[in-house]
């Protein structure tokens, strides 16, 4: 019988690793999977929208990442940032990541509620699993 792999939150993966290499910037940003009520002027939301197992031990998960700015210029250059970082996670020791390709490009798209500067990126995101006796 083959042993049952599981695999991480990706999109709990990858927002730990952006408020790590943030943070060790010193770039005051916001993080993670929601947008919270208010919304900062400047904020990363990440979440997973498909991708798939590849293999036994390589899951293959697209996420959807916008970086919101106070001003046009501020949001390009956080998603400069996030997009160079992102780009830079194969190796990083907080989880097994091993490959990242970008699937969408940098596309401005103002916030559809309150007209906000926010790029749009996705990435898929090559991630191995492990055993259920090791998780």
């Amino acid at each position: 019988m083959p042993e049952a792999i599981a695999f991480p939150d990706a999109a709990e993966v990858y927002t730990r690793y952006l408020r790590e290499r943030l943070g060790a910037r010193g770039d005051p940003v916001q993080v993670g999977t929601r947008v919270p009520n208010p919304r900062p002027a400047r904020l990363v939301r990440a979440e997973r929208i498909g991708g798939a197992q590849l293999d036994v031990v390589t899951d293959r998960p697209r996420l959807d990442v916008h970086c919101w700015g106070a001003t046009e210029a501020d949001a390009a250059d956080l998603m400069a940032v996030v997009r160079a970082l992102t780009l830079a996670m194969p190796g990083w020791r907080g989880a097994v990541v091993y490959d990242v390709v970008e699937v969408g490009g940098p596309n401005l798209l103002p916030d559809a509620a309150t007209s906000s500067p926010r790029y749009a990126l996705a990435f898929e995101l090559s991630i191995r699993g492990a055993t259920l006796a090791t998780v």
